[in-house]
């Protein structure tokens, strides 16, 4: 399981202003996605938040970049299921390099929550769902809330 090893990471995001950014291909996926990351808000304490969504995984980078600059954390959703195509290959690794570019770039926390599957099943066991292994959405809302209050307590 890809999951295994991971930490436990309790957050206090009472304060933090949070963008949830996210795709809208795969809707079941994605409202699974989007429901565990603000299910994580919730229990941390934020307060203000909003979620947006965007076409698809490709238009991520361009909307994190734009809520990184009024938000303490910005976090982006999306999935990404193999083809028949190199299109799979071409929007991964768009979407990976332009969200690391985001962050590092604005010094703003972004919470990477894009699954990029070889089948729908995977996706939907990652998705946070009922009978779901894994919950991507809410993992990738408390990383980045732990990164932004890590860098608010920072000196």
């Amino acid at each position: 399981m890809s999951g295994s090893g991971a930490p436990t990471i309790t957050v206090d995001g009472s304060g933090l202003r949070v963008a949830i950014v996210a795709a809208s291909w795969h809707t079941t996926v994605m409202d699974g996605l989007v429901a565990g990351a603000e299910r994580a808000l919730h229990e941390s304490g934020v307060e203000d938040w909003r979620t947006v969504r965007v076409p698809g995984s490709f238009e991520l980078p361009v909307a994190a970049a734009r809520l990184a600059e009024d938000h303490d954390a910005v976090v982006a959703l999306g999935v990404v299921i193999r083809g028949g195509t190199p299109h799979f290959d071409y929007v991964c690794q768009a979407a990976t390099l332009g969200l690391t570019d985001v962050s590092v770039r604005t010094g703003t926390p972004v919470g990477l929550g894009v699954l990029t599957c070889d089948t729908e099943e995977q996706a939907l066991d990652r998705a946070g769902l009922p009978g779901s292994a894994e919950d991507r959405g809410h993992e990738a809302a408390t990383a980045a809330l732990a990164t932004a209050q890590v860098l608010c307590h920072a000196p």
